[in-house]
């Protein structure tokens, strides 16, 4: 039987126009080609996850436009439950304004039109779809009410909680308590734990276990990342030539939250999410880019 994962978490349009470097404050540049790709970190991970060879649910929002049929027709498109998105009419679904680099590197707004009406109801009607899977995967592009009643619903039922705490913003100690492994990058372990980004990585990680953090995984780009848990692990990144690194956060949750399903030991699953994200940043686009299983553990090995 596959792993189940379930995603409580925003569905966005992404709009994106490559350009040769970031614009400063007040800059105005001229782009390059605009393309529209499907995303939003919830979709992203539903897909990634699905991907990566889990049977995954999806809980979210979508508005009665042109953008959430397109959203739709992907998310099923790539095998994912569909049957818990609700459609809010007279609503927009959630756009993102992504601007990419000659680099790879990336800039986004999010406007989050009707992920935004994502609350404690919606978490309540899907419930079964929580309490029926290995592990609840969440973000932070949804209400934070509805984010700490699925992971109440999901401890509950011993579902394990995974959330990638992105946007990076404070986070109430109840939810805190709830989860079973936190996701973050350098910058986002920073924020919720009151300190600066130039501290080391275990540095960061001993900020976010005194706020009551079990299980966590700094995620460091082209440094690697870092599990620290009973004990701390610490892997290199696998060797690309990346074009856009917009998604791979999404790719590494997404498989990490597989590889926690099919109970993988830590250095293992660290190996397998990393492999994912590293492959993310290898094609253009959010949901495009996502690996399959064949490809990441072609990777790994």
């Amino acid at each position: 039987m596959a792993a189940r994962v379930c995603i409580v978490g925003s569905i966005n349009m992404d709009l994106v126009v490559r350009t040769p470097r970031l614009p400063a404050p007040g800059q105005t540049l001229m782009g390059g080609p605009f393309t529209r790709f499907p995303g939003g970190k919830g979709a992203n991970q539903a897909v990634a996850a699905a991907r990566a060879g889990a049977d995954v649910s999806i809980v979210g929002a979508v508005g009665d436009d042109e953008h959430a049929a397109s959203m739709r027709r992907t998310l099923e498109e790539n095998g994912v439950d569909i049957s818990q998105l609700a459609l809010r009419e007279g609503s927009a679904t959630g756009v993102a304004l992504i601007t990419v680099d000659e680099q790879g590197e990336n800039t986004i707004v999010v406007a989050p039109g009707a992920n935004a009406s994502v609350g404690p109801d919606d978490v309540e009607a899907a419930g079964d779809a929580i309490r029926n899977a290995d592990v609840l995967l969440m973000q932070l592009e949804i209400p934070l009410d509805a984010v700490i009643r699925a992971a109440e619903v999901a401890r509950a039922s011993h579902t394990k909680v995974v959330l990638n705490a992105a946007p990076a913003r404070a986070l109430p100690h109840q939810l805190l308590q709830l989860l079973d492994v936190l996701i973050v990058n350098r910058g986002e372990a920073a924020v919720i734990c009151g300190r600066t980004d130039r501290e080391a990585p275990e540095s960061l990680a001993r900020g976010l276990k005194q706020l009551g953090v079990s299980d966590l995984v700094i995620t460091l780009g082209s440094e690697g990342a870092l599990y620290a848990g009973a004990r701390t692990i610490r892997i290199p990144a696998f060797l690309v030539e990346p074009i856009d690194t917009v998604g791979a956060g999404d790719a590494f949750a997404g498989a990490f939250a597989v590889a926690l399903a099919e109970r993988m030991p830590s250095e293992r699953a660290l190996r397998f999410a990393s492999a994912a994200g590293a492959l993310a940043t290898t094609r253009d686009g959010a949901i495009p880019s996502l690996p399959g299983r064949e490809e990441i553990e072609q990777l790994m090995s």
